[in-house]
């Protein structure tokens, strides 16, 4: 049975419509270009606010009404970009959506939607270079970083300028549909994927969308606090769980223990921090939870398939300094 994987594209008033038409050509697109019958199939469905008082409506699907998407993306927003403007009803929208598991995604103007929702609390986003500050200033509780394009972490996922919205594309396919097809349809519509082979050492995509409300609110807690001293007590009581019921409904939800989940979840920060840093691994490691640099090097090397140098040689962007 194949499996179908819902994207929703939010056409909210001034969305840039190159985007929500062009997004919609890169799913369909890797529907076409998948090799095996058992690849993952994208359905994607377009959602629309017409004004600040109205709900947001299904518009088109290409294929049966989703009953919970997978992924939801705010595309870039057209206009006088220091008049950006949110609305209740698309608030209400992508916290439902964002409650029922489904991967938060912004390009451009379009995270301050998700801003204003709440979702950037704690996390470190991007937007367009010249929205930076307004972002930062707006919403204090967030780290803006304007030099990636591309940021990943986990449920939520930002991409920076304009034109990002193909960079975003291309890196859902890969992380749902894996990187033959990503690659093929790259390909296809001859966009060069070059810096993107990151993507083949993806950061951590947890499973969100197992419906247990308890664990994914752990899943969040853990996603910002990953490098404290963590317990199973700790983990069981941000889910108001006992610790029993916890591990046994943490296994079921995710397929891993939460021992092993945090370990992937700072291999992850760690290979961002390698990637976008010139901090030492001594200082990475103490900054993603681990006292002996040693310990997360065995780790790291056993999941990545390369030492932290080695990562670092390969995928450090150049230009970062801090």
């Amino acid at each position: 049975m194949t499996t179908i994987i819902d994207i929703g594209i939010l056409n909210y008033p001034q969305a840039q419509a190159a985007a929500v038409l062009g997004l919609k050509d890169l799913f369909l697109t890797a529907n076409r270009l998948a090799a095996d019958s058992s690849d993952p199939q994208f359905r994607v469905s377009e959602w629309r606010i017409r004004s600040a008082d109205a709900p947001v409506e299904l518009g088109e699907c290409s294929g049966e009404a989703p009953e919970a998407l997978n992924c939801f993306i705010l595309p870039p927003r057209l206009g006088d970009v220091n008049t950006v403007s949110v609305t209740p009803a698309t608030s209400e929208w992508i916290l439902r959506q964002h409650a029922k598991g489904a991967v938060a995604c912004s390009v451009c103007a379009g995270a301050f939607h998700l801003a204003a929702a709440g979702l950037f609390s704690g996390r470190t986003v991007t937007t367009h270079w010249a929205l930076g500050d307004q972002l930062a200033a707006g919403y204090p509780d967030c780290k803006v970083d304007t030099d990636r394009m591309v940021i990943e972490d986990g449920d939520l996922i930002t991409a920076g300028g304009v034109m990002a919205w193909t960079d975003l594309g291309l890196r859902l396919i890969d992380r749902f549909a894996g990187p033959t097809v990503m690659l093929a349809v790259a390909r296809f519509f001859l966009v060069d994927p070059g810096g993107r082979e990151q993507s083949y050492y993806s950061a951590f995509a947890p499973s969100l969308d197992h419906g247990d409300k308890a664990i994914l609110t752990a899943q969040r807690w853990l996603q910002i606090h990953f490098a404290k001293d963590l317990s199973i007590r700790r983990l069981a009581s941000e889910a108001a769980l006992t610790e029993r019921t916890f591990l046994r409904r943490f296994l079921r939800a995710t397929s891993l223990n939460p021992t092993a989940y945090i370990q992937l979840l700072r291999v992850s920060k760690a290979r961002e921090l390698l990637e976008t840093t010139v901090l030492s691994f001594n200082e990475i490691a103490w900054q993603v939870g681990y006292t002996d640099p040693a310990a997360l090097r065995k780790i790291f090397r056993r999941q990545v398939g390369l030492n932290p140098a080695e990562y670092r040689r390969r995928f450090h962007l150049r230009g970062q300094t801090g």
